[in-house]
């Protein structure tokens, strides 16, 4: 059978999700913003993280899988406008800094699953002026992760979103080769569009590059130290993978989003939720 394990880690309740023969987990910290702090098969840590970080609840969690909501990105001046108002908003949204509840989980005998959820209040109302319920479930099966998400707008008017997610992958190789059907990239370091050659090299890359153009909602890639390679799976609502390192550090995050930053000021092709309905889409990485 599959187990949900909890455990007090300093002041954080964890939860792990782990297989049957103990081979492969995943570790969940619903306070900490929901993130995935740790993703392992075969008995090898796929993710980093970086555990100062997770503690410091001053700081944004560096490593894992952080949750990006109501937006990915960033924008000018940490601000938009909608409806003749400006809000302020920080990199990434909000949902990685609040306390994600714990609504359900479930083992049997082919997989561990577990439902986090987070509910609008005045503070988010303060910056993001709609009334939602957003419901993540975190699955283990085999060596595959996924991640089932449900958006619920409970205001009467259309909601913008454009979430995504953060993976850090464990890797001192910059220059990994992408099996993607993407043929085009942009470099946030130049602004300029480029063919993908047959890796993307990102050494000494302070900003990330976006694939743009994928057909097939997969991405693939190995990550050497590990001797594993990985399968990202997508919902048609992520059309962009975001590639980005940071120097020095042992780390490639391969991030789908569902659209580029600054969308919620240009408003060119933002997503919305009609009033009273729900998104579901889903993430899945296999380490293969």
């Amino acid at each position: 059978m599959y187990q949900i394990l909890t455990y007090k880690e300093q002041s954080l309740t964890l939860y792990q999700l782990t297989s049957p023969d103990g081979s492969a987990w995943v570790k969940i910290a619903p306070e900490r913003g929901g993130i995935i702090t740790g993703f392992g098969v075969g008995h090898t840590e796929l993710l980093f993280l970086n555990e100062e970080t997770l503690h410091n609840l001053s700081k944004n969690v560096r490593g894992g899988i952080p949750v990006l909501f109501p937006i990915s990105g960033q924008l000018k001046n940490s601000e938009y406008d909608w409806d003749g108002t400006t809000y302020k908003m920080k990199n990434h949204g909000f949902a990685r800094n609040l306390s994600w509840q714990v609504s359900g989980s479930q083992c049997n005998e082919d997989q561990a699953s577990i439902t986090l959820r987070i509910r609008s209040n005045q503070d988010t109302l303060n910056e993001y002026p709609f009334e939602f319920e957003v419901l993540f479930t975190y699955i283990l099966t085999g060596h595959s992760l996924s991640i089932h998400q449900e958006y619920r707008n409970n205001s009467k008017a259309s909601m913008p979103l454009y979430a995504g997610f953060h993976p850090y992958f464990k890797t001192r190789e910059k220059g990994l080769v992408y099996d993607t059907d993407a043929k085009t990239y942009l470099d946030y370091n130049d602004g300029k569009h480029y063919p993908i050659q047959k890796n993307l090299d990102l050494e000494g890359k302070k900003e990330s590059l976006v694939l743009l153009d994928a057909v097939q909602k997969e991405i693939a890639f190995k990550l050497p130290e590990a001797d594993k390679t990985i399968k990202m799976e997508y919902g048609p609502e992520f059309p962009y993978i975001v590639l980005w390192a940071e120097e020095d550090q042992p780390f490639v995050c391969v991030e789908p989003w569902m659209a580029l930053p600054g969308e919620m000021n240009r408003k060119e092709a933002l997503p919305k939720i009609g009033g009273g309905e729900a998104l579901r889409t889903f993430v899945t990485i296999h380490a293969i």
